[in-house]
């Protein structure tokens, strides 16, 4: 949808579980001196001021990335707060928020490619002047699912496509499901990440159904709430991971157990981590 703004949502707990995620999946790609290409199908501006007027309007930052700051947590946070720390000071360190892209490229070597896709106009041309200077970073006003299709499969052969569309329209959940089928038989032997909103009206699970029954193997589910299920807002966060690090479902049970700690209300049910599909 062309009116989504992410700048309203920025820095909220979904994009905290969502970061903190990719950094994860980034890390483990970095343990090996092979190049790898990046993909997003929703890319955003890649940096969001949480001082402005569309961030302070809901404040949902505040129940997010500003609840996290102080707190002694596990090194397996530490690439994820990095990257939110230097774009802070010590004195106002809640000023500004990185989105996946900022990730993704400060994570990146010099024989790493990222390519992000950003169908808004307003969006394409912040993310653009963000990246102007970076040769490793192509920018792409297109289509996202029709843009990455046509990058598969890539050279770096290893990596990571992101997809993180705003589902403000409910049949966008079964674009994801088909895009997943049509990109994984592409390039089978990449990590697919997939962000979706836990909401009470519960669109996601017919999403989940059709990729459980598309013959994809290996295929992890971690679910992060903060609110009660029954929530007239979203209640939790998402992510799906095909082809994901073998060690990143231990990390996932620590960082959502501390995410529950610190984030979650006292109706939120506890994280839940699973495998939808086996090996």
């Amino acid at each position: 949808m062309l009116s989504y703004q992410h700048s309203y949502h920025a820095g909220n707990f979904a994009d905290v579980h969502k970061h903190l995620t990719l950094s994860l999946v980034l890390d483990s790609l970095n343990k090996k001196p092979k190049p790898w290409s990046y993909f997003e199908t929703h890319a955003g501006t890649a940096l969001y001021d949480l001082t402005a007027e569309n961030a302070t309007k809901t404040e949902e930052f505040k129940q997010g990335i500003a609840l996290l700051q102080g707190l002694q947590l596990s090194s397996v946070f530490d690439s994820y707060l990095k990257v939110v720390q230097q774009l802070n000071t010590s004195t106002k360190p809640c000023d500004k928020y990185p989105g996946s892209p900022w990730f993704a490229s400060q994570a990146a070597r010099e024989t790493d490619k990222i390519s992000l896709m950003e169908l808004h106009p307003g969006e394409y041309q912040q993310l653009k002047a963000v990246f102007h200077r970076n040769s490793a970073v192509a920018v792409h006003h297109r289509d996202g699912y029709e843009g990455v299709l046509s990058l598969l499969p890539p050279k770096p052969n290893r990596g990571l496509v992101l997809i993180d569309p705003s589902y403000e329209v409910k049949s966008e959940y079964l674009q994801v499901a088909k895009f997943i089928d049509k990109a994984y038989h592409r390039w089978s032997n990449g990590c697919f990440a997939i962000w979706y909103p836990l909401l009470k009206a519960g669109n996601h699970r017919e999403m989940l159904r059709k990729i459980k029954l598309s013959g994809i193997r290996k295929v992890l589910q971690a679910e992060f709430y903060v609110k009660s299920a029954a929530d007239e807002r979203m209640y939790g966060s998402g992510m799906l991971l095909i082809n994901p690090p073998w060690h990143l479902e231990q990390q996932l049970q620590q960082v959502s157990q501390s995410l529950y700690q610190h984030l979650a209300d006292n109706s939120a049910a506890p994280p839940e981590i699973q495998w939808l599909v086996p090996e």
